[in-house]
């Protein structure tokens, strides 16, 4: 709560009602076009942070030179899709919001969350307050088209208007269906939206970072993102609309020669496997994590295994039951497989790059651009944690933030003086 002790004197009644007038509840700033702003969250799955230089998307580059950009933005541990675009619509950290990783093992639940599993939209896995409802709850009308976590009903409340997730709604649907919104008359238009783009984590998972299959998924992403301004600037309202657009982490390039196969390392009959891959978390059925932790210790050989209790402070990664209690962080590049031989699921080929190493590698680096009548014009900031953004788009409505591990760091050097 931010407030302050004044003389009851005239001059300090003026000032102090002219204070409060820029002030929202808790401390929000509210400037007096706060309650016409729209912001539409856009977040690109797998966009890493260098993909600007790497592809030169010209509407994307365009956006960055003349709104606000991060040279890159720090994802969450693990750098994974599901805990980021959940920590970005929160400011919460996985093991607050509780979806640690895309797949994982709730020991009191006895049950598993998956990607594409019907507890996507059960709210019990859910915690912490989404953007979504912090602006439903405070009488702004939000509506999402994709994004993890809104297909869930979360503490009894959904979005005015969302979709189930459907990969086969290209990308150009997805604008479209964005742009039939702002076009509703103004008591019934969102407020704040959210769209998703898979592509071009789809593409570099498939081919790798470097391939012409990647290229072409930003190329597609990047004309969606173009349409989506045009169609914008032919809106009455257009002046008052807003672009916050995200990535939930970077990409490495993997290969089936490095790979760590948990079966040379331990009995995998003793062992619960709750999630592989670029990060490890393991639970022991025979024995006791002690021992567990111990046998993979004698055995590290690029990857690093962990104690909860113990992985490292800067991975806020201890303190929540879904965290299994060994970790294996794999070195870069490094893949944790269960058998050697049977990298690939169901008969698919072997992934060419993937995500969920250490956050602070420049390969895991994400992406962030603001750009619109709010922002700032021309900016790069240095790089920052995603936790941030919540509050930035809470900022930009004139919303109370929710309890959260963020803070308000971005709202001066983005937003623009009023």
């Amino acid at each position: 709560m931010i407030g302050s002790r004044f003389s009851v004197v005239k001059k300090g009644v003026a000032l102090l009602l002219l204070f409060s007038s820029l002030l929202g509840p808790a401390g929000c700033y509210q400037t007096p076009d706060s309650d016409k702003r729209v912001v539409i969250l856009v977040g690109l799955d797998g966009f890493r942070w260098d993909y600007l230089e790497k592809f030169q998307p010209p509407n994307l580059m365009r956006l960055a030179r003349e709104g606000v950009r991060a040279e890159r933005m720090i994802p969450a541990f693990p750098s994974l899709t599901f805990p980021n675009f959940y920590t970005l619509a929160t400011g919460l950290r996985p093991e607050r919001h509780g979806i640690i990783a895309n797949t994982f093992f709730d020991p009191e639940f006895n049950a598993t969350f998956s990607l594409g599993s019907p507890a996507v939209q059960e709210g019990r896995w859910w915690g912490g307050e989404p953007v979504w409802l912090t602006a439903e709850k405070q009488g702004l009308r939000a509506a999402c088209l994709f994004w993890p976590g809104s297909e869930a009903e979360i503490g009894g409340m959904r979005p005015s208007e969302w979709r189930k997730f459907d990969g086969k709604f290209t990308p150009d649907e997805r604008v479209r269906a964005v742009l039939d919104w702002l076009a509703l008359p103004p008591d019934k238009r969102p407020r704040l939206i959210t769209l998703y783009f898979h592509e071009a984590d789809t593409a570099a998972h498939r081919f790798g970072v470097e391939s012409k299959e990647t290229a072409e998924a930003v190329s597609r992403v990047d004309r969606a993102v173009g349409g989506l301004v045009d169609g914008i600037r032919k809106l009455d309202g257009a002046r008052d609309i807003n672009l916050v657009i995200v990535s939930d982490h970077g990409m490495a390039e993997i290969s089936p020669d490095r790979v760590i196969a948990l079966n040379e390392l331990v009995d995998l009959q003793t062992v619960q496997i709750d999630f592989s891959g670029a990060v490890g978390g393991l639970r022991p059925l025979v024995g006791t994590a002690d021992d567990l932790f111990g046998k993979l210790a004698a055995r590290q050989d690029h990857f690093r295994v962990y104690r909860r209790g113990e992985v490292p402070a800067r991975f806020h990664f201890r303190d929540n039951r879904r965290i299994p209690p060994v970790i294996m962080v794999p070195d870069e590049g490094w893949f944790l497989v269960r058998q050697r031989g049977l990298e690939g699921q169901g008969g698919k080929a072997f992934l060419r790059a993937t995500h969920g190493f250490d956050p602070e590698l420049p390969s895991m680096g994400a992406l962030f651009i603001a750009w619109g009548p709010a922002f700032r014009q021309a900016v790069t900031l240095p790089p920052f944690e995603n936790i941030h953004v919540y509050n930035l788009v809470c900022a930009v409505l004139g919303l109370r933030p929710a309890v959260n591990d963020g803070d308000r760091r971005l709202v001066e050097p983005v937003m623009r003086e009023n």
